[in-house]
């Protein structure tokens, strides 16, 4: 359902598939001759739960579009208690094509192989962060509502972004200083480099909000030296 929503919406869901041999193929067409692809493409999209909920996926997805539709609005279009409404069925057969292209371009495609596991990196990378900030409960929030809790949440939000900040400041500044010493700095390497390491962070302790005169000038402290090799 989430390829169909996607490709309707007019994006591209592109997912790291883990379990692609076991991936079903799916044909529009029964009589099309796909070449090679006639082996493995042997389930067939029926177009009957398609059509009749044409004009309602073209609404919904409008509706999705101007914002017009609350989340909650679209889970009682999409499933009445744990079953799928036709709609929902009508859209995941939509979702099947998308999924089927999408999966012979994963496979086809290296780069596009390697742009999405860069992505899925960083989201792990800043869900990792989180994790180790909200270090008491692993980022997971155990108890029932209550109020307050949205603030403690966006708390957990703003340090992320402190710490996603600082390390990008102070990255830029290493990579320039690098730069004026004459060391080779590649942009592939730069753009593999991460805001979300923290591992020189100390979660634990007491924490200090004061903001020393040097810092509100808007100066860096001294960069360190490399560490040498024994």
């Amino acid at each position: 359902m989430v390829f169909g929503l996607f490709r309707l919406l007019g994006y591209r869901f592109c997912p790291r598939l883990a379990d692609i041999g076991g991936g079903r193929f799916w044909r529009v067409d029964p009589e099309a001759d796909y070449g090679q692809l006639n082996a493995i493409a042997n389930h067939q999209i029926k177009m009957s739960i398609i059509e009749p909920h044409w004009e309602d996926i073209l609404r919904l997805v409008g509706s999705l579009k101007m914002g017009r539709i609350p989340a909650e609005g679209i889970m009682r279009t999409l499933q009445v208690g744990d079953k799928a409404t036709p709609l929902a069925l009508a859209i995941a057969e939509i979702g099947r094509i998308e999924k089927t292209i999408h999966t012979l371009n994963f496979i086809d495609d290296e780069s596009r192989r390697r742009s999405t596991l860069l992505q899925l990196n960083l989201g792990e990378g800043r869900h990792a962060l989180a994790r180790d900030i909200f270090h008491g409960k692993r980022g997971e929030l155990h108890q029932r509502y209550r109020e307050g809790q949205e603030d403690q949440l966006s708390a957990l939000g703003i340090v992320v972004n402190v710490v996603v900040l600082w390390n990008t400041i102070y990255m830029d500044a290493v990579l320039t200083q690098l730069r004026l010493e004459g060391y080779p700095v590649r942009d592939e390497d730069v753009a593999r480099l991460s805001p979300f390491s923290h591992q020189h962070i100390n979660m634990l302790g007491r924490y200090s909000f004061d903001v020393h005169d040097a810092v509100a000038r808007g100066e860096l402290r001294p960069l360190r030296p490399p560490i040498e090799n024994p």
